[in-house]
């Protein structure tokens, strides 16, 4: 049995009925013949002892010390690399990305481990860096902060407060007025109004009428389809905030569009970085409890995590859907593996235990985990928190700012990439460029615009959906499909899955990006593609 991991040792110990304390298990991975030293171990060690503490493991060595180093087992050969790095630091990458798939330590055949060790996660690889260097800081999680109550004053106050907060960035870059007041402005007037999109419909002759909509009623705009710009209307969504400058109809009945301005990321954005060389994994939709989890591929990843190569990988950020949830689709019973919801988390859990111990993890739910379905995603309640206990993880509402090391993440689960991709046109979003959607959602500040379509939106005393201050990666994931690039420099990655095809996906044509892990250098924001599947 070659026990170099510590990963295995761990393993090895629970199916012993052990748990271990994470020194311990470091001290006998480091022995000479790891095998040997743990049976020495379990010889010596008390019939009552249920932990394998520092002192068993120094107490046996120091005996073989004594009595001579036995030969190394042939067993205990070397794990071997883990998958190799490929640089994909491009800002554009192809739709499908090139990986490498690692040989030796990353295990080709599923774990047939019971129950793993209760500990905080598996031992460390050896990390190196202090510990009091790391940083994580959570701005914007609303858990325990919901106040709405589906009453129609609500709804008014979720987009009062996304007008004025979206047209705050807006309001300087025009000379503003409301709709009343535009209605009353003399015809061929130069005007500008910033609103809420509540209308886009075609005319008879080809152009393109958008009703823009304040807090003081609604005004029509039409965008001539010579003009330059009108392929921006393709982009539109209702319920975004816009502004639009433009001449009066000589009635003074609508206004002919000059310019469009979105609130957008600043072209002057300057991300912000790491002060050292550290690393962040960023991965979702793991969907545990389906027959399609890859399990194999999610050991591999956690046997890689233990090697040296990923070392500086001190982060792991999970957007989204830890679990394949019930009742999610039509017919999702006949592909769940695990049919009750409370066992699939506590099987999450137990992979998530083979992370190593020393990673700090945040996690945010998704439309799959049992939380509302509406956005936004309060983080799960204190039942589930205590299944998902084994890393001490930081469990936060869906969306999510995230800061780590100086370097903000948005976390997002990304439903409603759904919906732009179905409102866009192809060559702006589709699935096979999900970051290309993602875009979109940065352009217009706001990650789910458009109420009352397939994302469902919670009413809050104010909207938590904004995207007030600009990050420096945004992170989703949802779609199953891996891309990434930059926008205004900020980094954008969907992550992919861990999930193969499902009978349900083959029907809606999805061809799922399985088994990836984006690996991000928090201090230049490079992306290394790990494939594991």
């Amino acid at each position: 049995m070659p026990l170099e991991a510590p990963a295995r040792i761990v393993s090895e110990l629970t199916s012993r009925g052990y748990n271990a304390e994470r020194e311990a298990v470091t001290r006998l991975a480091s022995a000479a013949d790891p095998g040997a030293a743990l049976e020495r171990v379990l010889e010596d060690i008390p019939d009552d002892a249920l932990v394998v503490r520092t002192e068993h493991v120094e107490a046996a060595l120091s005996t073989d010390d004594a009595g001579g180093s036995a030969e190394p087992s042939s067993e205990s050969a070397a794990v071997g690399d883990g998958p190799t790095p490929v640089d994909h630091s491009s800002t554009d990458p192809s739709p499908t990305p090139s990986a490498s798939t690692g040989t030796g330590g990353a295990s080709g055949g599923e774990r047939a481990d019971p129950a793993p060790v209760e500990t905080e996660g598996s031992p460390s690889a050896n990390r190196s860096a202090d510990p009091a260097q790391r940083s994580v800081e959570i701005v914007g999680d609303m858990t325990g902060q919901s106040t709405g109550t589906g009453e129609y004053s609500d709804f008014v106050s979720v987009f009062r407060d996304r007008l004025d907060r979206l047209g705050a960035k807006l309001r300087g870059r025009i000379n503003h007025r409301p709709a009343t007041a535009i209605q009353s402005m003399p015809g061929g007037s130069e005007v500008a109004m910033v609103g809420l999109v509540n209308d886009i419909r075609s005319t008879a002759s080809g152009h393109w009428l958008v009703e823009l909509e304040d807090a003081t009623g609604t005004f029509p705009w039409l965008v001539m389809k010579d003009r330059e710009y009108v392929d921006l209307v393709d982009e539109l969504l209702c319920d975004e905030v816009l502004a639009m400058e433009g001449t009066l109809a000589d009635d003074s009945g609508i206004a002919f569009v000059d310019s469009m301005h979105f609130p957008d990321v600043p072209r002057t954005h300057e991300p912000s970085t790491a002060d050292r060389h550290v690393q962040a994994a960023l991965i979702s939709d793991v969907h545990v409890g389906s027959q399609e989890f890859m399990a194999d591929a999610w050991n591999a990843f956690a046997d890689w995590l233990h090697t040296p190569e990923a070392e500086h990988v001190e982060y792991l950020l999970l957007a989204g859907d830890m679990v394949e949830g019930v009742g999610v689709y039509p017919d999702q019973d006949d592909e769940l593996d695990i049919v009750d919801i409370y066992e699939q988390y506590e099987a999450f859990s137990e992979h998530l235990k083979k992370i190593p111990g020393d990673i700090e993890i945040v996690m945010i739910p998704g439309n799959h985990d049992a939380v509302r379905l509406a956005e936004p995603q309060p983080g799960f309640d204190e039942e589930l928190r205590e299944i998902m206990s084994a890393h001490d993880p930081q469990i936060v509402s869906n969306p999510s700012m995230v800061t780590v090391e100086g370097v903000s993440v948005l976390m997002y689960h990304g439903v409603s990439l759904d919906e732009v991709i179905a409102e866009l046109p192809e060559d702006k979003a589709s699935y096979d460029d999900p970051h290309k959607a993602m875009y979109h959602l940065l352009k217009k500040r706001h990650v789910a615009p458009q109420f009352g379509g397939h994302t469902r939106l919670a009413p809050e005393e104010k909207d938590y959906l904004i995207i007030d201050e600009v990050p420096d990666i945004f992170h989703t994931g949802h779609v199953h499909k891996l891309g990434f690039g930059k926008y205004h420099d900020v980094l954008a990655i969907n992550s992919g899955c861990w999930q193969a095809q499902t009978d349900f996906q083959k029907s809606v044509n999805i061809d799922p990006d399985a088994g990836f892990a984006p690996i991000v250098d928090l201090d230049t924001l490079d992306v290394t593609v790990q494939k594991f599947s």
